[in-house]
Parts: C-alpha cells; structure tokens; sequence
C-alpha cells in the first residue's frame, strides 16, 4: 500500500467544496503561511509547485497572508520567476552559517545580506506593480520594554508572556499587529479583526524590503526594525509574536484559504507554544484547507524530525547542510502526491474534516 506523506484536513465548508469540485486554482482567496523558521523547509517541495504549476494558470488576483518564514517563501511570489525564486530563497537559507558564537549583530547582518541577494533592489518596483499575487505580511510593533535592545527586552517579553497565558487578547498591551500589504489590496479580509489593535500600511519601494526584515526579526536573536516608512513609528519585530500560526477571523476571506503548514497543530501565537489547550482548528476555520506532513512523512527524516533551529547549536556545519539537504529532497514526496491527487481528484478521498 502506497504511504500518505501529505495530510490534509479542512473545515466543514472547505471540506463541502472539495467533496463537490475537487480542488482548483482558483477556488483559493488567501495562501497562509507561517512563522517557524528552517521548519517550512519540508514545504519547498509544494511551494515549488503551488508557485509554479497549480497558479499559472489562475485568473484572479491571489491574496498572501504571512509571518516571519513565511513571508518570506511567499516573496518568491510576484517575481518573474516565483519557482526560480523560491529556489534561490532555500539554497541561501540552508546556506547560512555564522561564527561559533555568533551575537544579534551577527545574525542581523546575516539576514539583511541574504535578504539583498534574495530580492535585489530592482525586482521591488516589479513585485508591486504586478497585481497576481498580492503581497499582506504581519509584523509586529512593540511597546514598553518589549520595544528596546539587550536584555532588558527579556523583561518585556516576560511580561508579555504571563499575561498571554491569562487571556491571549491582553497582548495588545504589549503589541499592535501592523499588516503591510500590496498597494492594490483593501485587506478586507482583516477588516474584523478585534483580537489585537491591527494597524494597516501600504508596501512601498521604500519599505519593503524593511517590512520583510522585521516580520522575520525573532526577539533576542535578531535586531528590531525602527521607524519602517510609510507606518506608524516605532520597534518593529518578528510577526510571529502575535501570529505564530494564526488565530483570526478568517470568515471574510472570498474563497477558500490554502495552508501548507509544517506541523499538524496551529499554534496562535509565539507565546502560546508551551499552552496546549491554546490551539486553532477547523471549528473555527470552516473555510481552511491545512496541509501537513504526516506522522510517517515525519518518521522518515533524519533524526526523525523536521528542521529547527535548534540545529544550529546541534550539529556541525557539514550535517546541518547535509540534514536540511534531505529534508528539502523528501519533501517534494509530499508535492508528488498533491499533485496526483488533485490532478485525478482523488483529493476527494485523501482530505478528512477537520474538527
């Protein structure tokens, strides 16, 4: 018998849709994608396909909804080449490689130069002037201590954390979500959104490539961003410290909205990682589609895993290439079998309700 590597859940609209069309192009409002750093590398494979073949031939604009990686990925969107792109992204991630102990700085400028080699100045202009693919990337502004270097900023996020574990809305103490998004996009999908205090700024040749900086700026690891043009001014940092995986109002999105995710849980937000009764699922998103890896696809890794960065202290240089290598090849197993299934329909059968 043939082994699942994809699993794919949905919520009951969702599911409806599928049971009554199969799955197409341009059934999808929205693409999510989430933070999580080196984990989204066993999603190459789909990305490589979902960029490629499944949108090429889509006829209505498609809406983008990022943190940190995944804003990232999603940037391969919109270039003249998105699978050329996204390829480029992956080989410079996997790349990456610092002193033994490297510090903020250190990192900092490691990302700004991959982030340079990644989206050269001239291709900005190209990506907002197209209106395909439709740019909305989550970043975070901080308040109080949470929005200064050094240590003190641990304070801040301590702060921040035990009032998140009394009610994840109090995190709008700390922090605003700030939705920079493509200039042709009304961000109606988010027009709801109450949670948190949510602030809108229009993507720009001038901030652009700042914005995609700080919503991947992890706290304590990488610096902030400060004063980014064209948006409120202030500390920005990592999206995923409000939107780790997501937690909003998706209701208003126009269509169905697609999520190649890495892990089969979503996490709301970044503090919420330890708090297990803390989790979104397809009650609450009856319009989602969650694709993951299955707990075989998982078992077939090395060291059993999917990629962290907990790698980096881990492992050598040479295994850590070699390890994310490996994680990246067997993940297009996974964009074989979408593919096959959406192709001959038998999606129908492969999605389950997600509950």
């Amino acid at each position: 018998m043939t082994t699942d590597w994809l699993r794919i859940k949905a919520g009951r609209e969702a599911w409806l849709h599928v049971q009554e069309n199969g799955l197409n192009a341009d059934d999808i409002g929205l693409l999510l994608g989430a933070s999580g750093g080196p984990k989204w590398f066993v999603l190459q494979g789909l990305d490589r396909y979902l960029f490629g073949d499944f949108f090429a031939q889509r006829q209505q604009p498609l809406d983008m909804l990022g943190t940190s990686a995944g804003a990232w990925r999603f940037a391969s969107l919109g270039q003249a080449d998105p699978v050329a792109a996204s390829d480029l992204f992956c080989r410079l991630y996997r790349k990456q490689t610092y002193s033994e102990k490297p510090d903020v700085r250190e990192i900092t400028d490691e990302a700004i130069k991959l982030l340079h080699e990644y989206i050269p100045d001239n291709v900005v202009p190209k990506i907002l002037e197209q209106d395909k693919f439709r740019h909305h990337w989550i970043v975070t502004r901080c308040r109080g201590l949470s929005a200064v270097n050094g240590k003190r900023q641990l304070a801040g996020l301590l702060g921040s954390a035990a009032l998140n574990a009394v009610n994840r809305r109090w995190l709008g103490h700390f922090y605003d979500r700030v939705i920079f998004h493509h200039p042709s996009s009304d961000v109606g999908f988010a027009n709801n959104w109450v949670d948190i205090p949510t602030l809108k700024a229009t993507l720009t040749a001038d901030n652009f490539k700042s914005a995609l900086l700080a919503t991947g700026s992890i706290p304590m690891v990488l610096e902030g961003v400060r004063d980014i043009p064209g948006a409120p001014a202030g500390m920005y940092r990592d999206g995923g410290i409000t939107d780790y995986h997501f937690d909003v109002d998706l209701s208003q999105v126009k269509g169905l909205v697609l999520y190649p995710h890495f892990y089969h849980q979503v996490v709301p937000g970044w503090f919420d990682k330890n708090l297990k009764w803390r989790r979104t699922n397809g009650t609450k998103w009856p319009n989602v589609i969650l694709m993951s890896p299955s707990p075989e696809f998982i078992a077939s890794l090395p060291y059993g895993k999917i990629p962290d960065r907990t790698d980096f202290a881990k492992l050598s240089v040479a295994e850590r290439f070699k390890y994310w290598q490996q994680a990246v090849d067997q993940g297009q197993r996974m964009a074989d079998q979408l593919r096959e299934w959406v192709t001959t329909g038998e999606i129908r059968n492969k999605i389950t309700l997600w509950t």
